[in-house]
């Protein structure tokens, strides 16, 4: 007797089991959102960051949480993702927030800070380095929620017309360049434009602009801007590991399911790896075939680097004087890059310069 209830116990147990977890599956609702990029549908690996997070979303969600991801002037123009999310035009954005620095040079910190922090330097500052509770706390001010969905790693210094070899080369250039990096370039006579990825080749090809950067060989070839100047420089100073954000409103984003919300917080992450891994294998092949179609690799003169670098302390002091919410993320920042710079010395640094510098592999002989 004692078995058979137990049995029938068990029975009713399973029973229930099944017919709950259909109940709870139900429970959550059926979404579908809008998702305005910055970036042109060209561009496979940024633009495609975005994708990669709706694809993401829609199958942790089994299909009830679905993103429709619109490209650059489909919905609104690539710069002007930020106030079509805050004003509830469309539930999400795809960007990069030092888009938004004429607003508040603050927004540059979600993204990158010339002579900043590298790639895994940014996801240290954001995961564990106290960026994220900071950059929070500033979002929501615009009553916004963001969350990084990317990251390129350090990009090229742009292309140009004419070589740069001299600070004296840099005055009166019009060069299209995004972030914070215009306001410093300015101090030293540059003529910053900003542009959306999808425009910058007519200007560069009309002569609008006298040069412009955007991101790597991958992106860059893609976009045509060897064919219409010649001298392609490097490192992208202002950009040693920018971040590419998911922007949601504030009110739309809380009021999503908490299960919907884990899966925006982990297709986003699986996105940064995404992103920053294909960039790593097709930036090296596309830089070749642009080296033996004719382009002209240069590294920016020591000379520049340290006029610009000494730009960016100069701008960051000034802004941090007069601007309360900046100097709020500024100073955590600053020490945490530091502290960042004295670790990666140790380690990283001492392990890049030497086999960098090292022959290549060779199988041994027998």
């Amino acid at each position: 007797m004692k078995r058979r209830a137990f049995l029938t116990s068990a029975g009713v147990g399973v029973a229930a089991t099944t017919i709950a977890a259909p109940a709870i599956a139900q429970s959550n609702p059926e979404i579908k959102w809008r998702c305005a990029s910055s970036f042109p549908k060209s561009l496979d690996t940024i633009y495609g960051g975005a994708e990669f997070v709706a694809k993401r979303v829609a199958e942790l969600t089994d299909g009830k949480f679905q993103i429709r991801v619109f490209a650059a002037g489909e919905i609104v123009p690539a710069l002007q993702v930020l106030d079509a999310v805050k004003d509830n035009t469309i539930e999400c954005g795809h960007t990069v927030s030092y888009y938004y620095v004429g607003k508040d040079p603050t927004f540059a910190f979600d993204a990158a800070m010339p002579f900043g922090l590298n790639a895994r330097q940014q996801n240290a500052w954001m995961t564990h380095g106290g960026g994220k509770e900071l950059m929070a706390d500033f979002f929501a001010g615009h009553n916004l929620v963001a969350i990084g969905a990317g990251n390129t790693g350090t990009q090229m210094g742009g292309w140009f017309r004419k070589e740069i070899k001299t600070v004296e080369d840099l005055k009166g250039l019009k060069f299209r360049i995004g972030g914070y990096a215009g306001t410093i370039m300015a101090k030293l006579g540059v003529v910053p434009q900003q542009i959306g990825g999808g425009d910058i080749y007519p200007a560069l090809e009309k002569g609008t602009i006298d040069g412009a950067e955007f991101v790597g060989p991958y992106d860059d070839e893609k976009l045509g801007f060897n064919k219409v100047a010649k001298y392609y420089y490097y490192p992208g100073w202002w950009e040693g590991g920018p971040q590419v954000s998911m922007l949601f409103g504030k009110e739309k984003f809380e009021s999503l399911p908490p299960t919907y919300k884990a899966a925006l917080q982990a297709a986003c992450a699986d996105a940064t790896l995404d992103m920053l891994g294909k960039y790593d294998v097709q930036n090296m092949t596309a830089l070749k075939r642009l080296v033996a179609a004719g382009t002209q690799l240069r590294p920016f003169p020591n000379e520049v680097m340290q006029a610009c670098y000494q730009a960016a302390i100069e701008t960051y002091e000034e802004e941090a004087a007069k601007n309360e919410k900046f100097r709020k993320i500024y100073e955590p920042w600053k020490k945490f890059r530091e502290e960042e710079y004295l670790w990666f010395r140790v380690a990283e640094y001492s392990f890049d310069r030497f086999v960098y510098a090292a022959p290549p592999l060779e199988s041994k002989k027998k």
